[in-house]
């Protein structure tokens, strides 16, 4: 049970992210530099993010280098916190949102960085191979 917990927590945290990159992609990425410059962050920052979450995304949902995407996701999220919502405080303003969720997504992405490998991912079909019985 506790397997299919991590595989879901790893594939919807995925799934999460890729949603959030596809969204900077929608927006166009030069009006999110835009924003992430009148936040006071470099504006090329936002090429990164966006790459972070789509790369990391896909990377989370095929379970690919898991415990490694996972804590460069722990740094985007605390850089957000940070930067763009520790402001707004814990529920958000009214105007922007907190950080509640990113305090979620922060404990789900630091269970996945020291849990073991699961089944269904690439991590355990590349790497466990001489573990097999």
């Amino acid at each position: 049970m506790k397997n299919t917990v991590t595989i879901l927590m790893r594939v919807v945290l995925g799934g999460l992210f890729l949603a959030h990159g596809i969204s900077k992609l929608q927006m166009g990425l030069g009006n999110v530099a835009g924003w992430f410059e009148s936040i006071g962050v470099p504006g090329f920052l936002a090429y990164v993010v966006a790459a972070v979450e789509l790369i990391g995304g896909v990377m989370l949902i095929l379970g690919l280098f898991t415990r490694y995407v996972s804590v460069v996701l722990i740094a985007v999220l605390v850089g957000a916190v940070f930067t763009a919502k520790l402001s707004a405080g814990l529920l958000g303003n009214g105007q922007s949102a907190g950080y509640e969720l990113d305090l979620a997504f922060i404990l789900i992405a630091l269970y996945l960085a020291v849990a073991g490998r699961t089944g269904l991912s690439l991590d355990s079909a590349l790497f466990d191979k001489g573990n097999r019985s």
